[in-house]
């Protein structure tokens, strides 16, 4: 990562920097805590690797130097500038009827090293240190007391000597490493694996400003990636205010317009009612006029997509091809919602997209798990709002006819300034659709219902429905206070 402060080191991670404030601060050390396979060597081998031109060192406490190279390499990565020192039980022949200690416990208050660890730390002098694990030490100390003090004895003589260093460390829930560890280091970051996801957060941070919070993590075959939580406030850009229109004449009659720029519309209604048609008309629209637009799917392949809406003369691979228009088939169990909201970030930031339509809720409630959807939702439509972007969210209601309305099934009705409603109704043995605005913050629009049909020859809307009650129930039927009105 480029421009770090000048008291910064890279970890290495572009995503972790970013959660940093910039990077980790120089000459201190840290604690990178998890339980195993969390990914605490992989942070590691990041962090020793991230700049060729500084000297590194890895001391092992529990693997040989052998293997080290072995599995790094196999993640792609480059250790031939990287110095390891083995301490491994193995290498350093370790009897079992005495203590094994980095440091003589006659000796606790020189900070001396093994022997081997000072010829190497003095032979290359490292700015760079990372120590794999503290753990072991805990296991061959005599006592508590006597870990901790072996323990900053030695963080303090490292980093005295001008190093940076990162130690790893079991999870302190396991009961191996005591909570006391992260009052000896200057900063905290703990590593979570948990029902198939990966989080990191930084509980402490001496001297500097951090992100706060979970932040997802990914382990690939090139190491670690980081996700920084979403924090809209810290994004925005200034636009001018402006209609999108869906380019049929009747719904933007409805609309007084079409949609503002930088708002959110829910387009809400029951299955096959053309949600997903109606969302795609308005991006065509927008692809028409030279703004660049992209739909998020969870729940259809590209393919699928394509030729359904290609049936109602919507030439969507024509937009593909002329950049205007993308669909990105988004597999729900894959993407946590921080990198999604990145790959939504990328497209923003990037590629200057200005419409943006998540089909649907549903599948994005899937992704992200748990209670945090709403939360979630709210950071991802705030941010895109900043910047200038118009958003379309697709949520299905599970009744078709009858019954209360309701506007969504997970209560982010808020986050609206447009909604959308399409509804059934059954009018003479025949099933019908209408559209209606139930509002609109930015402005005014038409109360009345109208009838919607989706054709080979594109989308249609009707005439106000009028002289009709109960059609948001699916159950038009004259209205007699209107006819005796008007009689």
């Amino acid at each position: 990562m480029t421009n770090l402060k000048n008291d910064r080191l890279t970890t290495g991670i572009a995503g972790l920097d970013r959660v940093l404030d910039g990077g980790l601060l120089k000459q201190r050390s840290y604690i990178v805590r998890g339980g195993p396979g969390s990914g605490k060597t992989t942070l590691g081998l990041h962090f020793l690797t991230a700049d060729p031109d500084t000297r590194s060192l890895f001391v092992s406490m529990g693997e040989d130097e052998q293997q080290l190279r072995v599995d790094a390499s196999r993640q792609g990565f480059k250790l031939d500038t990287v110095s390891i020192v083995d301490l491994s039980p193995s290498d350093v022949g370790i009897d079992d009827a005495e203590p094994y200690s980095i440091m003589s416990p006659a000796d606790v208050e020189d900070p001396g090293l093994p022997k081997k660890i000072r010829k190497a730390f003095e032979a290359i002098r490292p700015q760079r240190i990372f120590i794999d694990s503290l753990t072991y030490l805990h296991y061959f100390s005599p006592d508590a007391y006597q870990y901790r003090k072996q323990v900053i004895t030695l963080l303090r003589y490292l980093t005295g000597q001008g190093a940076t260093v990162i130690c790893a460390a079991e999870d302190a829930n396991s009961g191996k490493d005591s909570e006391e560890l992260g009052f000896l280091a200057d900063g905290v970051i703990e590593l979570e694996h948990k029902d198939s996801r990966r989080s990191l957060e930084v509980t402490k941070f001496r001297g500097s400003d951090f992100a706060s919070g979970q932040h997802s993590i990914r382990l690939g075959s090139g190491g670690m990636d980081c996700f920084p939580r979403l924090e809209p406030g810290d994004h925005g850009t200034r636009f001018d205010q402006e209609d999108m229109p869906s380019g049929i004449p009747e719904l933007d009659r409805q609309l007084k317009g079409g949609l503002s720029r930088g708002t959110v519309t829910i387009l809400s209604g029951p299955t096959g009612v053309g949600k997903t048609s109606l969302g795609i008309q308005f991006m065509k629209t927008a692809c028409e006029e030279g703004k660049r637009t992209v739909v998020y799917t969870f729940e259809e392949l590209t393919s699928t997509l394509i030729s359904r809406v290609e049936g109602i003369n919507m030439p969507l691979s024509k937009l593909m091809e002329s950049g205007t228009f993308a669909i990105e088939a988004i597999e729900p169990l894959h993407y946590s919602a921080d990198e999604f909201a990145a790959m939504v970030r990328e497209e923003v930031e990037q590629r200057g997209t200005r419409l943006i339509m998540i089909d649907s809720l549903a599948g994005y409630k899937l992704s992200i798990g748990g209670d945090s959807v709403t939360r979630r939702l709210h950071a991802l439509c705030r941010y895109l709002v900043n910047m200038g972007v118009t958003v379309i969210l697709l949520n299905e209601v599970e009744t078709i006819t009858g019954g209360d309305v309701k506007t969504t099934e997970m209560g982010v009705s808020y986050l609206a300034d447009t909604i959308i409603l399409l509804r059934y109704m059954e009018r003479a043995g025949e099933i019908h659709k209408t559209i209606g605005v139930l509002k609109k913050r930015t402005g005014d629009f038409e109360k009345s219902l109208r009838e919607l049909d989706i054709t080979p020859h594109g989308i249609k809307v009707g005439e106000e429905l009028k002289g009709l009650r109960g059609i948001l129930r699916g159950e038009p039927e004259p209205d007699t206070k209107i006819g005796d009105a008007r009689e």
